[in-house]
């Protein structure tokens, strides 16, 4: 019994030191490559690490395009889709899960085959509908269709959480007066502070990556976002691999950023931060 284990031990960790290699390996040298000198990249074998750093990779990638911009707009652009799709879709989660409302199985059948729609077949119907509303090359248009298309594993998301969160605080919380809009505000939204977090950065990473929806409706250079921008600038120039690299460095910044800043809120308790809470707006009812 105890050489099963140790064998099904060892076979897990060899399995996840070969999957965290396949996966953090080629990120660990576009790293590398973004500080190697042209000459480093065009040796055989490759080198692994730059001979001498250099900041030229990153010079000549924001020389030779508006990366910044780009960037700028990327980010205004995920920020926007993902307040309205969390907003909207926690707000829907509640709804299906706390309220007798009619066809609910019926509904979430009807967001999940949204969901399943190729993206390729929604571009023709929606760049015409932004034609004549004038929300074409705007933040904000593309803002709203990103955040749709998210909405249907935002609402499956939550929905399954919700389902699992125990009603004894919001039935407490009735007794002492609170309506439906304060349980929502100040019992389930710290219980599920943890899981928003979470769905919230899986939107933004989707957001951030779209790229047939941003190419289309926004195609002004002045809203482009960063991943179209990148793309047509390398189907359009012959750059080296260490300016792409460096390039793609600055792309991804903001994703990294993003995790790092929120680790914590996503890996807090849920029960924490509800538990917190509500013994506080308890006390402010009764006050």
């Amino acid at each position: 019994m105890k050489r099963k284990k140790k064998a099904g031990t060892i076979g897990y960790v060899i399995f996840l030191s070969l999957f965290l290699f396949v996966m953090i390996a080629p990120m660990l040298y576009m790293i590398s490559a973004s500080f190697m000198p042209q000459s480093d990249l065009n040796m055989i074998p490759p080198r692994l690490l730059p001979s001498k750093a250099t900041l030229e990779n990153y010079a000549r990638a924001l020389a030779q395009q508006p990366i910044i911009k780009y960037v700028y707009n990327s980010f205004i652009i995920t920020i926007i889709a993902v307040v309205i799709c969390v907003t909207a879709g926690s707000m829907a989660s509640y709804a299906l899960t706390r309220t007798n409302i009619r066809f609910k199985t019926t509904f979430l059948v009807f967001v999940l085959a949204i969901s399943l729609l190729p993206t390729i077949t929604l571009i023709n119907p929606i760049f015409k509908m932004y034609s004549n509303m004038g929300l074409l090359n705007t933040h904000i248009g593309l803002a709203v269709i990103i955040s749709v298309l998210d909405l249907p594993m935002t609402i499956w998301f939550l929905t399954a959480v919700l389902k699992n969160v125990p009603i004894s605080f919001e039935e407490s919380a009735k007794l002492d007066g609170a309506n439906m809009f304060q349980i929502f505000i100040y019992i389930l939204l710290p219980l599920l502070k943890a899981s928003i977090f979470s769905i919230s950065i899986l939107v933004f990473i989707g957001a951030w990556n779209r790229f047939l929806l941003s190419q289309v409706l926004n195609q002004f250079e002045d809203c482009r976002t960063v991943v179209v921008g990148l793309t047509l600038y390398q189907t359009t120039h012959t750059i080296p691999f260490g300016v792409v690299a460096a390039a793609a460095m600055i792309t991804i910044l903001p994703l990294l950023l993003m995790v790092l800043v929120f680790q914590k809120n996503i890996l807090g308790g849920i029960m924490e931060g509800g538990v917190k809470e509500y013994p506080l707006f308890v006390n402010s009812l009764r006050q």
